[in-house]
């Protein structure tokens, strides 16, 4: 520090001297560039997509989603555009030369499944998602009628009218469950048994009748509630509830629904209530008749239309099963 001069009373200067250090400062990452970059590149396709919706028709929309169906085949001829929006024959159109370069270089492509390329994917006469759905749309319309000639009948019938309460038909994604129900007072088979009441073996009958002109695939699944045999090594719900669907299945089989619609019979005991907090509950016990969509490829000759059927017969078996004693809540 320098020292004041003699004789003056200003306070010495004080010099600080600041040394800067070459060097590069820390590093801050690039975390966020990726982030904003997958941001932006969103951001375009989703603009890309509005201005396609509102750029085509609904018939170029469908033809460029048909583009897209997984199930295509060997591109053909008029298959390079299709005849959508970006309809037009490629300049090297190869008609069946699969892994063949052409002039430009590129190479037809195979892939599996029944159908043609171009215009017409999505409209070959198996295998396609176009026909699957139409199927799909043409049975969903018969269910609707067969559920309503069902209940014009059952309403008809004073026998029958009685059960209105204990049938169901409810709507799956598998297809149409029918669901025949017992309750305190009713029960579609004899306590404990696989032997069809009258009034039951008559409606199933009558349900035999509706379908059996159809060729939805046919799955049956019996259920019980959780009352317990006695002896369960004898006699027990799963031996009981198949025993149930086989005896629908043999009345559905009498009423001239034909055994190769029948796809799956099944028993699940007490496995899937109905109530379910409280599977001892009378209204478990149901059996469930499921008509299941069509599958292309997979049916038999020409559609049969609904309602050319003809009378169902009036037999039906019953299998002979060890009677349940008289219901208690407990296991014995």
């Amino acid at each position: 520090m320098a020292r004041a001069p003699h004789g003056n009373n200003q306070p010495p200067k004080i010099i600080y001297k600041k040394i800067y250090i070459e060097g590069h400062g820390g590093h801050h990452g690039g975390a966020w560039k990726v982030a904003y970059a997958d941001f932006v590149t969103a951001m375009m396709a989703f603009f890309l997509l509005m201005w396609l919706l509102g750029a085509t028709n609904e018939k170029q929309r469908k033809a460029l989603a048909d583009y897209f169906a997984p199930t295509l085949v060997e591109l053909k001829q008029n298959s390079a555009g299709s005849n959508g929006i970006m309809g037009g024959d490629a300049i090297n159109a190869q008609d069946n030369y699969p892994n063949k370069a052409s002039q430009t270089g590129t190479k037809s492509l195979t892939v599996p499944v029944g159908g043609v390329g171009g215009k017409d994917v999505g409209t070959g006469d198996k295998g396609t998602l176009k026909d699957q759905r139409a199927m799909q749309a043409q049975d969903q319309k018969n269910f609707a009628e067969m559920t309503k000639a069902v209940q014009r009948r059952m309403q008809s019938t004073p026998a029958l009218a009685k059960l209105a309460k204990h049938v169901r038909f409810v709507p799956t994604r598998d297809g149409m469950r029918i669901d025949l129900l017992d309750d305190a007072n009713y029960s579609m088979f004899d306590l404990g048994t696989t032997a069809l009441v009258p009034e039951a073996s008559t409606l199933i009958g009558l349900i035999a009748e509706t379908i059996r002109g159809t060729e939805n695939p046919i799955m049956i699944r019996g259920h019980t509630d959780s009352l317990p045999y006695g002896d369960p090594r004898a006699m027990n719900n799963w031996m009981l509830s198949s025993g149930r669907s086989e005896a629908t299945r043999r009345r559905l089989a009498s009423g001239g629904v034909p055994d190769a619609r029948f796809e799956r019979i099944e028993g699940v005991a007490d496995r899937e209530p109905l109530i379910k907090e409280n599977p001892a509950d009378p209204r478990n016990r149901r059996v469930s008749i499921t008509l299941l969509y069509r599958r292309v490829g997979e049916t038999g000759g020409g559609r049969q239309p609904f309602g050319s059927q003809r009378r169902f017969g009036e037999g039906g078996g019953t299998i002979a099963l060890p009677s349940r004693p008289a219901v208690t809540p407990t296991k014995q």
